[in-house]
């Protein structure tokens, strides 16, 4: 078992607080993602979690055992850097075989490791070439075949992608959540690409200014964000700010600009009440009339279309609102290529419409 235990984790560095009394846990087996935008505090917090930088305050624990003051060699850890860190001067096999060296494992145990992480990474027929030999997402199998070679009970990832280009990322994303998977292995990943986070995370926890905002599985991270940085770090969204009027069938009516909306998510406790502001996601404006179309919800508004731009599986569209209220819209090519100037209406449904923090 290798759960991670992070408790009142705190690092201040002069007069600035980088990590500020962070909480979380991580259980064995599941890949861990710590998100958010350049200077939150993520890459801080991963490196007081390997041992790199000394906590201010606060315990680390790896399956019940405080590591807190231990080296980064007896913690069980490995790493996977950005810049991949590669001795250039060694083989593919002789990097991966280094920390086995390091560790003194026999000669025939460390072959059948070797073996063992480069078939697990699928570079069996490149061993024997030099880093240099190699393109980007070889370089990063690489290191990641070094950091599993020596079993390690957490895998830690400081934004390994980042250097890759688009689609080499994408094929690379299945790899590295397949490997973990398939080793069982406790994974702990910092980045700031929101799409990679939500197509690879078990559970993610989103920081902002040396805090978790919000922790939870992507899907509900998404589609329930708790406050509107959580709203607008993840993916587009409408923001719309209204005035409850009380509880109504599925869920609370809200005075907005765009007229009363059903809201049917919340993140706070009780029934929300005063001014607030929604979040409603591209997707969940759907049209409302037209041959084919979906018929109206409970939630229906008369939008005009400024812009219609195609992106293939998809059309996005600009909206124009009452009061001069813009709206992003994402709909799909069987709804037909809506065109600038053309009016319509356009429903949501409450379960979309999403109660945030204004913060």
């Amino acid at each position: 078992m290798s759960k991670v235990e992070v408790e009142q984790l705190t690092k201040r560095f002069d007069t600035v607080t980088a990590v500020d009394a962070i909480d979380l846990e991580i259980e064995s087996g599941e890949l861990f993602f710590l998100l958010g935008p350049s200077g939150c505090g993520k890459t801080t917090l991963l490196r007081m979690i390997a041992g790199f930088v000394e906590p201010t305050a606060g315990r680390i624990l790896v399956a019940g055992s405080d590591v807190t003051r231990q080296p980064p060699s007896r913690r069980g850890m490995a790493m996977v850097f950005q810049s991949y860190a590669l001795w250039p001067h060694m083989t593919v096999r002789e990097n991966v075989a280094y920390g086995l060296k390091i560790q003194k494992v026999d000669k025939q145990s460390l072959d059948a490791r070797v073996d063992e992480a480069l078939a697990t990474v699928e570079l069996d027929e490149l061993a024997h070439r030099r880093p240099n030999a190699l393109s980007g997402g070889q370089q990063q199998r690489v290191a990641l075949a070094r950091a599993l070679v020596v079993r390690p009970r957490v895998l830690l990832l400081d934004e390994p992608l980042s250097n890759l280009d688009a689609r080499l990322r994408q094929s690379m994303r299945a790899q590295i959540r397949r490997i973990c998977k398939e080793a069982d292995l406790t994974g702990i990943y910092v980045t700031h690409d929101q799409d990679e986070a939500l197509s690879m995370a078990d559970r993610i926890a989103l920081l902002r200014d040396g805090s978790v905002v919000q922790c939870a599985p992507p899907e509900e991270l998404y589609s329930k964000p708790g406050t509107r940085f959580a709203a607008e770090f993840l993916g587009d969204t409408n923001l719309i700010s209204g005035q409850i009027e009380g509880p109504c069938e599925g869920g609370v009516r809200i005075q907005t600009p765009l007229g009363p909306l059903t809201a049917g998510i919340w993140s706070g406790s009780g029934t929300p009440t005063g001014e607030v502001m929604c979040s409603i996601r591209p997707e969940s404006l759907l049209p409302a009339t037209g041959s084919g179309l979906s018929k109206p919800g409970p939630n229906t508004v008369h939008l005009k279309c400024t812009q219609s731009v195609f992106l293939g599986e998809r059309i996005g569209l600009q909206l124009a609102g009452p009061e001069g209220l813009g709206l992003q819209a994402s709909v799909t090519r069987s709804s037909g290529l809506i065109q600038p100037g053309e009016a319509g209406l356009y429903s949501i449904d409450p379960t979309e419409v999403v109660i945030v923090d204004a913060t």
